[in-house]
């Protein structure tokens, strides 16, 4: 897990004391084992990348995997932090080859499902971090709301019910990493599991 030190000088201290809790938490039996999805246009301005980059390197650094559609844009922002905090980023591509992936995925995924793979970014995911417009996005945003996952928006073109908005990146980064720590990531199936045996296994 990379060092967030030069990370931490640029948070508010909230935030900074957030993500410190979702480190300790990462590193316990608690951890968040499914990703969060961070998506944003392919074609996303710098305002969107340099936010999503943001984002994404805190909670990659901080232990979370990260899920997004693997192509450029805000996914390659995203992607690119993951990679220099030494997190991991899955990207599930449109294509059914790699032809599309940008170089910063730690596992990328071909579907040949085009764009209803972001059905699949919006269930795999815990909860979902929208940054910037467009109608990919929107579709992921909206499917990511009917399923009943939390879903955090910057730069959003169409405001729909539930979503929770952010003015500027520090309170979307506030808010997610305060739902991150104080939300449980046992669900009923997973908390059923019995630990192995091993005198059987």
């Amino acid at each position: 897990m990379s060092s967030l030190a030069n990370v931490n000088k640029s948070l508010s201290a909230q935030a900074a004391e957030l993500l410190a809790q979702l480190v300790a938490r990462q590193q316990s039996s608690n951890r968040w084992i499914q990703p969060v999805a961070i998506v944003g246009p392919g074609d996303g301005g710098t305002e969107p990348c340099l936010a999503a980059y943001r984002v994404a390197y805190c909670l990659a650094g901080a232990g979370v995997t990260l899920v997004c559609g693997g192509r450029g844009g805000v996914m390659e922002a995203a992607s690119r932090a993951a990679h220099d905090a030494g997190g991991l980023v899955i990207g599930l591509l449109p294509e059914d080859d790699l032809s599309g992936a940008n170089p910063y995925l730690g596992i990328a995924i071909p579907t040949g499902m085009g764009e209803m793979r972001n059905a699949l970014i919006a269930r795999a995911s815990v909860c979902l971090i929208a940054i910037g417009g467009g109608m990919g996005t929107l579709s992921e945003i909206a499917l990511g709301l009917k399923w009943g996952k939390p879903v955090f928006s910057l730069y959003e073109e169409v405001s729909l019910p539930r979503l929770r908005r952010s003015e500027h990146v520090e309170q979307l980064l506030e808010e997610v990493l305060t739902w991150l720590v104080n939300t449980d990531s046992c669900p009923a199936a997973i908390e059923d599991i019995r630990p192995c045996n091993p005198e059987v296994c």
